[in-house]
């Protein structure tokens, strides 16, 4: 069993949730609540795996955040 750490936020615009895995190609998804976007980031982290065989061994390691000012 792999575990990763997903990035979200909230689109105000599409009123949506927004995850993306960083490290994984492909792993980003989105919903109208958390609980869906947990269950659909799962979904899409599975066929991720499928597709790339070697993230089920050596999954990207989160090291954090930084925020970035910029004039």
């Amino acid at each position: 069993m792999a575990t990763f750490t997903a990035y979200i936020e909230y689109d105000e615009v599409s009123r949506l949730y927004v995850g993306t895995v960083p490290g994984v190609p492909g792993a980003h998804t989105q919903a109208e609540t958390l609980d869906e976007l947990q269950q659909n980031l799962k979904e899409v982290l599975e066929l991720c795996m499928d597709e790339h065989q070697e993230l089920r061994e050596h999954s990207p390691r989160f090291v954090g955040v930084q925020q970035i000012e910029v004039a």
